[in-house]
C-alpha cells in the first residue's frame, strides 16, 4: 500500500528580511539542515507578523511590578523551545545494585535520544557516573514501545543494545571492562529481548524474546533462557511458547516456579490476559503449568505484574469484580485467588511498555508482608504501605501527585513521579523503622533539573469534569490557564485554546509539570489535556467506552471539552485548535474531518487511514483496532482520509520516516489529498525518527512550527519568538 515519494511537498530554503518572494514547490525531508518560510510580504498579507523581540525576558519577575497588557499568544517567555527540548530527558526505569545504590536509565535528546545507564554516586555531593560506554545505547524495540531493557543483579547489568538488539553483560563497577554479548548475532537487529529476570538456580537469564526473522509484521514471541556460564554464546533455550504475547516472567526465590502473563489476539493485555505459573524441572524446563487467573470465561479480567515474596507467595494485580486493577494473592494449595485490598482505584496501568513496577514487597520481621504500592484515583496518584492481610493501607505524605514505578532500596523506596510543579523525577523516600511513614523525601534525579527557576511562569493544572454528549455522563481533563508574571491580556479578550488528545488511545493525560505545555501557557495560550472516554485511570467501564466507538467517543469528548471551556469563559470560540500524537493524531484528524469545532490542527505521526494501519502496523497492535473500530464499513467511514472534502481548516503534519507503528505513508496520503483539495496544509518529515521524536532539534522544531502555524492561521497576535515559519501550501 506504499505510495511513491511526493514530488511536490514544499522546499528547503531560508529567507532573510529582505528576501523576495519565490515560487518554489518541491519535496522536503527534514534532517535538520534548513527550513523555509513565506516572504515577509505574504506574512503581512495574511495578517500575521513573525517577529523577534529584542528585549530579554527575566527568568524571575517581581509580582509588585505592573504587568504589560498584550494580546494572548504574543507574550514573551524564557521557556523557549530550546529549554523544552533540552530538558526532555526520559526515564526508562530504575533499579538498585548490590550496594544499594540507585541505577537509572535516561534517554538524552542531546545525544539523539541515546539511552544511558547512570549510577548514583557513592558519596553525597559527587556527580553520578555513566555505566553505558559511549558506543552503546540501552533500548529494546520489543513490541516497538520497548521497556524492560535492562536488569541489575549484584554488580552486573544485562542490557539490550539498541543498534543490534543483542543482550550484553556488563560490570557496573569496573570502568575498564567492555560489555560482553550473551545472545547470538543474527546479522540484523531482528531479534529483541525485554523484561528479563536472573535465575540463580541455573545461572541463566530468563526473558521475553521477540523474533522477527521469519515475518517482521507477525513476529514470534516466547519466554527463553540464556545461559551465563562460559564464553560460548549459544542459542537461547525456549521455556514457554505458543501464545501471541508474553510479559513478566518472574522466578520464585528457589527457582522452582516461574510466573508469567500471556495474552492472545485480538485482545490487548488490558482487555483480557492470563496469569500462569510453571514448575521447573531439574534440567531447567517447564514441566507443569497452572493458570492462576484469566482462565474462567465468565470472568473478564486482565491480570498483570506478578511478583513473588521472599517466602514464595505470589502476588499480582487484576481487575476482576470491581473493574479496577487491585492487588491479589494466589493461594497455591487450592488454586484460589484472594483479593488483598479492594478499592475503586487503579494499582497498575496498561502494559504499553515492559518493566512496569507499581508495587514492591517489603521484608517484614512478622508473619505478614508489607507492600509498598501506588494507585490512581480521581486523577491523582497516592503512595501507601499495605499489609497483605488487607487490614490497613497507610498513605505516605510525599509531594508527588503522580507516580509511575517504585523500586525497593535499603530502608527506602525510590519513586518515579512528578507533580504540577515537579517534572518527571526519581525521589528517595526514607521510611521509619516500622516501614509505615515517610521520614525523608529527596529528589535524586530530574528530567529537567533547572526548571524551578521558571516557576513563576508555571500554569498549574486544574482537574475538570465536563459533560459528554451522553446525558449524565462525564469525562475529565486537565486545564492550564495562560500564565506569565509579566503579561496580561485585556479583560474583553479570551485566550486561544489548544486541546490535546493523548495517544494510545488507551493511555491517560496526567496533571504533571510538562514544559511543552508551559511553552504554550507562558505565551498566553490556554491548554487542556483531555481524558476522553477510553482513557486509563478511571476503571474498566470508563476504558471500554471506546470499544467499537473509536473516532466517535474520543472526538465527541474533545469537542465537548472545548465547548465547555468556551461556555465557562476560558477560551475564544474562534481560536480553538487541537493537537495529538499517534492515536491522538487520529483523534485530531477525525475531529477536523467530522466536526467543525476547531479552527486548525496539528497531527504528530497520526493515523489517517484505519485500513492501512491495520494492514501495515506491527504485531502488538495489529488486532488492537479490531475491537475499537468495528465493521469493515466502520473502517471506511471512520478514516479521515476518505472524507477530505469535509475538512475545512488548516492542518500541519509531523512524521518520522522510520515509524513502524504509524508508517509514513499515512501522513503523506493525508497531506497529498488535502493539498489537492485546496486546504492549507504542511508536512514535516524527520529522517532517523521513529514513533515519537527523540532528537532535541526535532522536538524543538516541532514545537516552534506548531506555535507559528497556529499563530498564522488563527491569527490576531504576533509571535514574540524568532521563528522562521515553514511554507503552508494553499496559504502562502
Amino acid at each position: 500500500m506504499a505510495i511513491s515519494l511526493l514530488s511536490a511537498i514544499t522546499t528547503l530554503t531560508r529567507f532573510s528580511a529582505s528576501s523576495s518572494s519565490a515560487s518554489i514547490n518541491f519535496k522536503y525531508i527534514f534532517t535538520r539542515r534548513t527550513v523555509f518560510t513565506a516572504s515577509p510580504k505574504r506574512q503581512k498579507q495574511r495578517g500575521c507578523k513573525i517577529m523577534a523581540s529584542t528585549s530579554p525576558v527575566p527568568e524571575t519577575y517581581s509580582a509588585t511590578q505592573d504587568k504589560i497588557t498584550a494580546p494572548y499568544g504574543s507574550w514573551k517567555s524564557p521557556l523557549t523551545a530550546d529549554v523544552v527540548s533540552g530538558a526532555s530527558k526520559r526515564l526508562g526505569g530504575t533499579a538498585v545494585d548490590g550496594h544499594g545504590r540507585l541505577i537509572w536509565l535516561e534517554s538524552r535528546p542531546t545525544e539523539a535520544g541515546r539511552g544511558v545507564l547512570v549510577k548514583e554516586p557513592a558519596k553525597a555531593g559527587d556527580e553520578p557516573s555513566d555505566i553505558t560506554p559511549k558506543e552503546y545505547a540501552v533500548r529494546t524495540t520489543a513490541q516497538e514501545y520497548g521497556g524492560g531493557a535492562f536488569r541489575i543483579f549484584g554488580d552486573t547489568v544485562i542490557f539490550s543494545n539498541y543498534k543490534d538488539q543483542r543482550l550484553y553483560k556488563h560490570s557496573i563497577d569496573s570502568k575498564d571492562s567492555s560489555p560482553l554479548p550473551i545472545t547470538p548475532d543474527y546479522g540484523e537487529p531482528l531479534v529483541s529481548y525485554a523484561d528479563g529476570i536472573f535465575d540463580p538456580r541455573f545461572n541463566r537469564y530468563v526473558t521475553v524474546r521477540e523474533d522477527r526473522r521469519q515475518d517482521a509484521l507477525n513476529s514470534t514471541t516466547e519466554i527463553v533462557a540464556i545461559g551465563l556460564n562460559g564464553q560460548n554464546i549459544q542459542e537461547p533455550k525456549v521455556l514457554v511458547s505458543g501464545s501471541d504475547f508474553y510479559a513478566f516472567p518472574r522466578m520464585d526465590p528457589r527457582g522452582e516456579r516461574m510466573a508469567w502473563i500471556e495474552w492472545h489476539h485480538p485482545n490487548m493485555p488490558w482487555d483480557k490476559a492470563e496469569l500462569w505459573v510453571g514448575y521447573i524441572s531439574e534440567n531447567g524446563d517447564v514441566y507443569k503449568r497452572v493458570c492462576v487467573a484469566g482462565f474462567d470465561p465468565t470472568v473478564v479480567e486482565s491480570p498483570t505484574e506478578p511478583k513473588w515474596s521472599s517466602k514464595g507467595e505470589l502476588f499480582f494485580v487484576t481487575d476482576r469484580k470491581n473493574g479496577f486493577w487491585n492487588l491479589h494473592k494466589w493461594i497455591e494449595s487450592n488454586n484460589e485467588v484472594l483479593a488483598i485490598y479492594s478499592l475503586d482505584a487503579e494499582f497498575s496501568r496498561p502494559l504499553w511498555v515492559f518493566g512496569i513496577n507499581s508495587y514492591e514487597i517489603i521484608q517484614s520481621h512478622g508473619e505478614k508482608n508489607l507492600i509498598a504500592c501506588s494507585y490512581r484515583q480521581n486523577g491523582r496518584s497516592y503512595l501507601g504501605i499495605l499489609d497483605d492481610f488487607g487490614h490497613s493501607l497507610s498513605l505516605l505524605d510525599i509531594p508527588f501527585t503522580d507516580i509511575d514505578n517504585i523500586t525497593l532500596g535499603n530502608d527506602c523506596l525510590f519513586v518515579e513521579g512528578a507533580s504540577g510543579v515537579e517534572p518527571s523525577s526519581v525521589a528517595k523516600v526514607t521510611l521509619d523503622d516500622h516501614k509505615l511513614k515517610a521520614v525523608d523525601f529527596k529528589v535524586v534525579w530530574s528530567s529537567s533539573p533547572d526548571t524551578l527557576k521558571y516557576k513563576s511562569y508555571f500554569s498549574l493544572p486544574e482537574l475538570i469534569e465536563f459533560p459528554t454528549e451522553v446525558p449524565g455522563q462525564k469525562a475529565y481533563a486537565y486545564y492550564y490557564p495562560p500564565s506569565n508574571p509579566i503579561y496580561q491580556a485585556s479583560p474583553e479578550e479570551k485566550p486561544p485554546l489548544l486541546v490535546k488528545s493523548h495517544g494510545g488511545p488507551t493511555s491517560e493525560a496526567r496533571g504533571i509539570l510538562n514544559l511543552s505545555i508551559q511553552y504554550w501557557t507562558s505565551r498566553g495560550w490556554a491548554f487542556v489535556d483531555v481524558n476522553y472516554g477510553g482513557s486509563t485511570g478511571y476503571g474498566r467501564e470508563f476504558r471500554e467506552r471506546l470499544l467499537g466507538r473509536w473516532g466517535i467517543v474520543d472526538v465527541n469528548d474533545c469537542c465537548s471539552c472545548a465547548t465547555f471551556l468556551v461556555g465557562s469563559g476560558k477560551a475564544d470560540e474562534k481560536r480553538l485548535c487541537i493537537t495529538g500524537g499517534s492515536a491522538g493524531g487520529y483523534t485530531t484528524l477525525a475531529a477536523l474531518a467530522f466536526r467543525d469545532t476547531f479552527k486548525a490542527g496539528a497531527s504528530l505521526y497520526g493515523v489517517a487511514d484505519l485500513s492501512m494501519l491495520r494492514a501495515e502496523t506491527h504485531k502488538f497492535e495489529s488486532r488492537y483496532i479490531d475491537n475499537l473500530v468495528g465493521s469493515e464499513k466502520d473502517y471506511y467511514e471512520k478514516s479521515p482520509i476518505n472524507f477530505v472534502d469535509k475538512f475545512s481548516c488548516p492542518i500541519i503534519l509531523f512524521q518520522g520516516l522510520e515509524d513502524k507503528v504509524v508508517p509514513p505513508d499515512q501522513a503523506r496520503k493525508i497531506y497529498k489529498a488535502l493539498k489537492e483539495n485546496g486546504l492549507p496544509v504542511a508536512l514535516v518529515e524527520y529522517e532517523g525518527e521513529q514513533h515519537g521524536f527523540r532528537k532535541a532539534e526535532n522536538i524543538k522544531f516541532t514545537l516552534e512550527q506548531q506555535m507559528v502555524f497556529f499563530a498564522r492561521v488563527v491569527g490576531h497576535f504576533d509571535v514574540a519568538d524568532e521563528i522562521i515559519p515553514i511554507k503552508i501550501d494553499n496559504f502562502d
